[in-house]
């Protein structure tokens, strides 16, 4: 931890998880499972990262996250989380705003090795980022997103009480491919908060500006 980033300092602990902003040990990790975090016959993810070789792909994650902390600014932000279960860093959750001091909303987006999925860990780390939008920085909205094919993204939406919020057409391997968009009122979390794991969050008063007045 250092007082020139206190960015680092921020830990977001459930039952099961802590996320922390991801140092370069964690980069390193998570460059060990991009090649396996889902079927290769389909692609969940709007940039189809995980289609690269080996060694671009792990090089891409590299700059992709030094870009994330270089280009932090409080009005504009993402804070890339890595997900670590018993010490072991097994995911990736991001949370990003654009003018969050005057829209107060935020998107989330997320990758899990595949050892992990289906066992509730995606909407744990779901629900510790949400805490740090909705209750430690008073965001009004959250947004998501999932294609038609990617029922784990948009039943973790569904069940945190995400409303339908239009459509979105993508191409990450060439063809189009519908992505719903699901949008978290404030008042919605509010009042479905106490069904969902408990959060601790740690560190946020020394970077609290760092994520816009």
């Amino acid at each position: 931890d250092t007082p020139w980033w206190p960015l680092f300092g921020l830990r977001l602990r459930t039952p099961r998880l802590e996320l922390r902003l991801l140092p370069d040990d964690d980069i390193l990790a998570v460059c060990g499972f991009l090649g396996d975090l889902h079927d290769p016959a389909v692609m969940p993810f709007e940039r189809a990262f995980t289609d690269q070789p080996s060694p671009e792909r792990e090089q891409g994650a590299f700059r992709h996250f030094w870009t994330v902390r270089a280009s932090w600014r409080p009005a504009a932000w993402e804070a890339a989380f890595a997900v670590r279960l018993d010490g072991v860093t097994v995911g990736v959750q991001s949370l990003r705003a654009h003018d969050f001091p005057a829209v107060r909303e935020v998107e989330t987006g997320s990758y899990l090795r595949r050892a992990e999925q289906g066992c509730g860990i995606g909407t744990e780390m779901r629900v510790a980022v949400l805490a740090l939008a909705f209750e430690g920085r008073g965001a009004r909205w959250a947004r998501s997103g999932a294609f038609r094919d990617n029922e784990a993204s948009r039943h973790v939406s569904k069940k945190l009480g995400y409303r339908p919020d239009g459509i979105e057409v993508k191409a990450p391997r060439g063809p189009p491919a519908v992505s719903d968009r699901f949008r978290l009122d404030g008042n919605d979390w509010s009042s479905t908060r106490d069904r969902w794991p408990s959060v601790t969050i740690e560190g946020l008063e020394a970077c609290r500006s760092w994520f816009g007045a």
